[in-house]
């Protein structure tokens, strides 16, 4: 792990956007297009506006997110709907969007259809996690009996029921979401950090999620923190 503290927000995502630009032009560079997995919630809204409005060919990025409520895509607690009112605006309005929603009223009915279109992603360039104060990350919930699954299949994607959380979730698994280049772990607010240092204190994955991406021996996550 590595951490890196902001003496506040703006400073944190100017650096962050700078950063995450730089690798997506590495991707582009090298492959051709760049894959960026991000987090919804109230934290990356200020990245996404940083993000939108940089110079970038965003027609060669895809972006999609590491979990998001079973809601229709236009409701207001959808993280569709935050990444496409935020983040695929101005300059990134022309990034490619991979939706982690269907249809089907039951998101365990729509998970062999999102597992298809993850398919189509290679390795992520970045993916941008958050953190609860119950130690869950994407929608890996130490509530869920979905938690022990999510953590140890191959499979992309699966379907969530979180006891403390309202709303079905689909959410990117443990093993899809360290598939990936660089792994960030996004934290702004004082009361993120004792939280934290309880993740990286323990290791009862089951208990604090956040811990199977904090001490995990190959992946090297980079912990963007500002206090406020």
């Amino acid at each position: 792990m590595q951490f890196h503290r902001f003496e506040n927000s703006a400073a944190l995502n100017s650096n962050f956007a700078e950063r995450l630009i730089d690798l997506l032009k590495v991707g582009i560079a090298e492959r051709g297009h760049a894959y960026l997995a991000v987090s919804g919630g109230r934290t990356p809204q200020a990245l996404f506006s940083h993000l939108a409005g940089t110079e970038l060919p965003w027609s060669k990025v895809t972006i999609t997110l590491a979990d998001d409520r079973w809601l229709a895509p236009d409701a207001k607690d959808s993280n569709e709907r935050l990444v496409k009112s935020v983040l695929l605006q101005d300059k990134a309005s022309a990034a490619n969007f991979i939706s982690l929603v269907t249809t089907n009223e039951r998101a365990e009915d729509g998970a062999d259809a999102i597992n298809n279109r993850l398919a189509a992603i290679p390795t992520f360039d970045a993916v941008i996690l958050g953190m609860g104060e119950d130690g869950h990350t994407a929608s890996l919930f130490p509530c869920s009996q979905e938690l022990a699954e999510g953590l140890a299949i191959t499979k992309d994607a699966l379907a969530v029921n979180p006891t403390t959380a309202p709303y079905q979730r689909m959410s990117l698994s443990k093993q899809r979401l360290l598939n990936t280049r660089h792994l960030f772990l996004h934290l702004v607010g004082a009361g993120k950090l004792p939280v934290l240092n309880q993740a990286v204190a323990g290791d009862d994955v089951m208990q604090m999620p956040i811990r199977a991406f904090l001490h995990h021996p190959c992946v090297d996550i980079q912990v963007m923190f500002a206090t406020e």
